[in-house]
């Protein structure tokens, strides 16, 4: 060093400091900008995405790293801004995440009391009465009117067989009745065949299953409660289950 200078041009070091004085940081004795710190970079980038769960972990660990690394360097290090904004959106991801769980949780323990709830099963056990009724309506109605077949409306079946007036307008036990797909034997012949449908009314609800049944009497249940896939994946229910709808939703 020359005569009369205070700072080391090599590394810094002031020569009139007391000893006992903590060094200054060459960066900051030379004046040079501060540097934006790269763990707070970090942090917001990782913020942003915060709808993934390991990344708002990451936003918050790697915010309170880069505000530790500032507070420790002050004039050598910027970036506290972005390093609570990571934090920040961190913070907002994890709580985005538990409240997702959370919301699972419960919707898995509501389904799971839905078909331990006796009020279901009864219901359901009418269900099945109701689909049985309707069958043997169609086999009546077939028979008074040999020319014309099955009927497609359910407010013809009331006309030859004792069905309630709600199950007449296709409504009962908070499901939904339809008869559809009604086809000819022959053009112009009377209608041989049917499919009768029942699904909950209340689609967002979870654990009611669906129910078909066609000519043949036979009634199929799908427990995803879709009636498009009754026919082709629906399971047939015995005579007991049946007879005794009961029996099946103990």
């Amino acid at each position: 060093m020359a005569e009369g200078e205070r700072f080391c041009g090599v590394c810094g070091h002031n020569s009139q400091a007391d000893p006992g004085v903590t060094p200054v940081d060459p960066q900051v004795a030379f004046g040079l900008p501060p540097e934006t710190s790269g763990k707070a970079v970090f942090s917001l980038i990782c913020g942003i995405f915060f709808i993934i769960l390991p990344l708002s972990i990451v936003a918050v660990i790697f915010g309170y790293i880069a505000l530790s690394e500032i507070r420790k360097n002050p004039g050598r290090l910027k970036g506290r801004a972005l390093a609570i904004t990571g934090i920040v959106l961190g913070y907002v991801g994890v709580l985005f995440m538990v409240a997702f769980i959370g919301l699972g949780i419960y919707e898995i323990r509501k389904a799971g009391k839905d078909i331990n709830n006796p009020a279901l099963a009864v219901n359901e056990g009418s269900v099945v009465s109701s689909m049985r009724t309707l069958n043997m309506a169609e086999i009546a109605y077939g028979q008074a009117h040999r020319n014309a077949g099955y009927t497609c409306s359910l407010s013809e079946l009331s006309g030859v067989w004792g069905i309630s007036g709600d199950l007449a307008a296709g409504k009962k036990n908070g499901y939904i009745f339809e008869l559809k797909n009604c086809r000819r034997v022959k053009p112009g012949g009377p209608i041989g065949s049917y499919q009768l449908l029942s699904y909950s009314a209340q689609p967002e609800r979870l654990a009611a299953p669906a129910y078909c049944s066609d000519e043949s009497d036979v009634i199929r249940v799908v427990p995803n409660g879709s009636p498009q896939d009754c026919f082709d994946t629906g399971t047939a229910l015995s005579t007991t289950e049946i007879n005794r709808p009961q029996a099946r939703t103990k």
